[in-house]
C-alpha cells in the first residue's frame, strides 16, 4: 500500500520519497487514515516504527487549506531538545511553503521569539520552553488545529503532566489531539479522559508486548568500581558495534566518559549540562560513526539512530518502562539487538520486576573481569564536578537523576505560583 493510497496527497508523498520513504509502515498504515478523519487519537506503537510521518504527513495535509502561514496550527510536543529538532527535521523536509519553529531551552529565547514575531505554521517545541513564551505573550495558540503529544508516556514519567494540561488548556476546545506512545500507562488514559473527545485508541503490534522480543536481555551482577571493569569485559567478549550507555546522572555520565577516553574507546558523551552546540555535535559524532554514546536517561529519549547493536545499563533503571525505552533503541524497525545490564545484588529485585512488567527473560551472564582489575578508576570528572566515594557506583542509594530538579533552560518543567515543582 502507497501513501497516496493512505489519502496522501501527491504532493507530501513526493516529498516522502525524497527522503526515501516509499512504503508505509504498519503504525503508518494504522494512524493515518484515522489522522485524517479529524477524531481525536492515541497511537501506541514501539518505538522506531515510524511514528513521526505517521502525525506530521496528515496533520500538514489538513492544514493545506491555508494560505497564509503564519500562525501556529500544528503544535508538537517532545520531552527533550533532541527529539524537537529531530521532528522539526522531518516536518521541514516533507513540507515547502511551511515555516517550522523550534523552540526548546538551552537556545536564545530572544532569538525564538523572534522568529515567532516573523510567523510560523509549526510550532515543534519542549514544554518548558513553550510555557516560557506563552507567558511572556509571545506564543499564542489560539489558531492551533492540531496537537502532538509524541513520547507521552516518557513526558508523564518526566514530571510533565502539569505542563502537559497548562498547554492543553491554552489550545482551543475544537481541535485535533493526538497523543503517541510505546506503551500504555494508566495516567495517559486519565489524560485523555479529561482532554480528548470521542478518542480512537490504535494499537500496533501486541497489546501486551511492551518490547521487542528480538531484543537478547542479559544482566551480570558488580559492585563499586567493577562495573568499571565489568563494562570493559562485556566490551570485550561482545564487542559492539554501536552502543549507547546510559547513566542515571550528569556526573557519572562525565566520570565513565572520562574512563573510557584513558582506556582509548571512541566514546561520546551526551547530557543535559552541555550546551546545546556540544550536544548536536556529539549527536552529529555518534551518528557517523563514533562507537559508544554515554548519555543520562533523559538526553537520549526518542532519538532515532539507526544501527545501534548494542545499550548498555550502567546503571539499571527503577521502571520496567524506561527500560523498555532505553533497550527499544537498539530495535528501531525491528532490527534485532542486545541489551547488558550492571547490577548490584540489591537490584535483583528490579530484574525481577522487568522481566514481569516486560515479558522477557534476562539471561545473567558471566563475565571474565580479571585482566581489569589493575586498571585503575578515578571517581573525578574531567569536566571538574569533583571526586566521589568508590561504593557509590552500584549502591541502591543513587544520586538524583538528571531530571530530578529540572530547569526551565533544559527544556522542561517550569516555576508554579513562585516555588519549584518536584519531580
Amino acid at each position: 500500500m502507497s501513501f497516496e493510497e493512505l489519502g496522501i496527497s501527491k504532493g507530501i508523498a513526493d516529498a516522502l520519497r525524497r527522503i526515501n520513504v516509499v512504503e508505509p509502515t504498519d503504525v503508518q498504515r494504522e494512524s493515518i487514515p484515522v489522522i485524517l478523519t479529524g477524531k481525536d487519537v492515541i497511537v501506541r506503537a514501539k518505538t522506531g516504527t515510524g511514528k513521526t510521518i505517521a502525525f506530521l504527513a496528515p496533520g500538514i495535509q489538513l492544514t493545506s487549506k491555508h494560505h497564509e502561514y503564519r500562525q501556529p496550527h500544528i503544535l508538537v510536543l517532545a520531552p527533550t531538545r533532541e527529539l524537537a529538532v529531530q521532528i522539526a527535521g522531518v516536518a521541514s523536509r516533507i513540507t515547502d511553503r511551511r515555516r517550522v519553529a523550534t523552540i526548546y531551552g538551552g537556545a536564545s529565547i530572544n532569538m525564538q521569539i523572534d522568529t515567532l514575531r516573523r510567523g510560523a505554521d509549526i510550532i515543534i517545541g519542549t514544554p518548558g520552553r513553550i510555557i516560557d513564551l506563552i507567558e511572556r505573550g509571545a506564543l499564542k495558540l489560539g489558531t492551533v488545529e492540531h496537537l502532538i503529544i509524541d513520547e507521552v508516556d516518557i513526558m508523564l514519567d518526566m514530571g510533565f503532566v502539569e505542563d502537559i494540561e497548562y498547554i492543553m488548556d491554552r489550545t482551543p476546545s475544537e481541535k485535533q489531539t493526538i497523543m503517541l506512545s510505546a506503551t500504555m500507562p494508566k495516567d495517559i488514559l486519565e489524560i485523555s479522559k479529561r482532554k480528548m473527545k470521542n478518542h480512537q485508541m490504535i494499537s500496533v503490534g501486541d497489546s501486551g508486548e511492551i518490547t521487542v522480543k528480538s531484543i537478547k536481555h542479559m544482566y551480570s551482577i558488580a559492585r563499586g568500581t567493577q562495573k568499571f571493569h565489568m563494562l570493559l569485559a562485556y566490551i570485550d567478549e561482545y564487542k559492539p558495534k554501536k552502543a549507547i550507555i546510559f547513566l542515571q546522572t550528569k556526573r557519572e555520565a562525565d566520570i565513565l566518559h572520562s574512563f573510557l577516553l584513558e582506556q582509548n574507546q571512541d566514546a561520546i558523551l551526551l547530557h543535559g549540562g552541555l550546551t546545546q552546540a556540544k550536544r548536536s555535535k556529539s549527536m552529529s559524532s555518534f551518528r557517523q560513526g563514533s562507537r559508544f554514546l554515554i548519555a543520562t536517561n533523559v538526553a537520549a529519549r526518542g532519538l532515532d539512530i539507526s544501527d545501534i547493536t548494542d545499550i548498555i545499563n550502567f546503571d539499571i533503571p527503577d521502571s520496567p518502562y524506561v527500560y523498555v525505552h532505553r533497550v527499544g533503541r537498539s530495535a528501531r524497525m525491528g532490527k534485532d539487538g542486545r541489551a547488558f545490564s550492571i547490577i548490584s545484588n540489591d537490584q535483583i529485585g528490579i530484574v525481577k520486576d522487568i522481566e514481569f512488567e516486560a515479558r522477557i527473560k534476562m539471561e545473567k551472564i558471566f563475565l571474565d573481569t580479571k585482566k581489569y582489575e589493575g586498571v585503575r578508576v578515578e571517581l573525578r570528572s574531567s569536566r571538574g564536578f569533583g571526586g566521589g566515594r568508590e561504593g557509590r557506583f552500584g549502591s541502591s542509594s543513587r544520586q538524583r537523576p538528571e531530571h530530578g530538579h529540572r530547569e526551565r533552560s533544559s527544556g522542561g518543567g517550569h516555576w508554579h505560583q513562585n516555588r519549584r515543582r518536584s519531580y
